[in-house]
């Protein structure tokens, strides 16, 4: 089978690119791995600086109906202190909201099917093979090989899991690697409009009210940090222990879902790998996190899959796909969009989880936004909360 366009992946990034593609009259083949819907480590907030492109496929009145409340406030739980101060609104979007990855990863590669998209889920992308017309991609849907050629092949597959294919990460682990844990909780106390920055000994994380009346809790915690609370809670369950951890070295933590009824076991996955990944090589393009990873203290992952998915989609509607040198162009153009849009955010994000990790600098982060509390307020707009695609006005 032949498309004009292959996509590994069918998350949020995925998705996106397909269903532009797809209103741009190609034909596009989408390969996914999981069945879904499907939970997922993740934070969970999209940023309003999103919902012009959800808009744009048609998901985002959806979006904002099925997504827990606006985010109209942020706070820092670091020990025994809380401190909350406003979240800056996008100027013509306002607030972001959170939405479960069970929930929109469905939505998203649901609205693709429906709108033409050739889905073979669940199945793996094995092998990827490249010449001047494009590439052939070898998948396996249950024990049926077979392959489908397109000129232009996505990777959206994510940075976290290893595999056969040459956008696949390497999986080293080391003591100072970052996992990353998800819980939902139901019958917790806080507020509808608030969401939680934690810092605790070893880690990070956030809490925001999904949907369904659903509380998510991610953290982010390093591995050697989590040894040691193995030991100190007397556990051999990492979610245990990281559960016990955060309860016992966060104040607001332990207000906020001590009395609440957690919904399904931890979801434990990483480690991650933040930093900025070619966007094209190999003649295959990459986006969502296999393009570039932030660390998920600013709550930004699925924002920047989404956005990224939108700007490879417009550069891949600007060329001939069908030569090498179109295809070229077109990764070098995403890949200065794709720099433009999200370095800084990645860059900020890295400083706010070296700060958040070493306890003494916890500390005097923490005394400093309880003294100017608009400190929250000022990281919250370096890390993208605003900084919407400029491309997407007027079309």
């Amino acid at each position: 089978m032949t498309f004009d366009a292959i996509i590994i992946g069918g998350g949020p990034a995925g998705s996106t690119a397909a269903l532009f593609l797809l209103e741009k009259g190609w034909s596009v083949a989408v390969v996914e791995k999981a069945s879904f819907p499907r939970r997922k480590v993740c934070g969970e907030f999209i940023s309003a600086t999103s919902s012009a492109v959800l808009d744009k496929v048609g998901l985002g009145e959806t979006w904002r109906t099925r997504a827990g409340p606006e985010v109209r406030r942020l706070a820092l739980f670091s020990g025994n202190r809380i401190v909350d101060a406003p979240m800056p609104a996008e100027a013509s979007a306002g607030f972001g909201r959170a939405l479960g990855r069970d929930v929109l990863d469905a939505l998203m590669i649901d609205s693709a099917r429906n709108k033409g998209a050739t889905v073979f889920q669940p199945a793996k992308a094995l092998m990827i093979e490249r010449d001047e017309k494009g590439s052939s991609v070898r998948i396996a849907t249950g024990d049926t090989p077979s392959t489908i050629t397109a000129p232009v092949v996505v990777a959206a597959h994510g940075s976290w899991e290893p595999g056969p294919l040459p956008t696949h990460l390497e999986k080293i682990n080391h003591p100072h690697d970052f996992l990353g844990f998800k819980a939902h909780f139901r019958h917790a106390s806080l507020r509808p409009d608030l969401m939680p920055l934690l810092f605790f000994p070893g880690g990070y994380g956030g809490i925001v009210w999904a949907d369904s009346g659903r509380l998510s809790v991610s953290c982010c915690i390093r591995r050697n940090w989590l040894t040691r609370a193995r030991q100190i809670y007397a556990t051999s369950s990492a979610s245990e222990a990281l559960h016990q951890h955060i309860m016992a070295t966060c104040l607001g933590v332990s207000q906020v879902i001590g009395k609440a009824e957690r919904e399904g076991p931890w979801l434990a996955a990483g480690p991650i790998r933040p930093g900025i990944r070619a966007g094209y090589a190999d003649d295959v393009f990459r986006v969502g996190n296999v393009a570039g990873e932030s660390h998920p203290i600013i709550a930004e992952g699925i924002s920047m899959a989404i956005q990224s998915g939108w700007l490879l989609a417009d550069e891949l509607s600007r060329v001939d796909i069908r030569t090498p040198s179109g295809r070229a162009l077109a990764g070098k153009r995403y890949a200065s969009a794709w720099r433009s849009q999200f370095a800084t955010r990645i860059h900020v994000a890295t400083a706010l989880a070296e700060i958040a990790i070493h306890p003494r600098a916890a500390s005097l982060a923490t005394s400093l936004v309880k003294i100017l509390p608009a400190t929250l307020t000022i990281g919250a707009t370096l890390s993208g909360k605003t900084r919407t695609i400029q491309a997407l006005q007027g079309r």
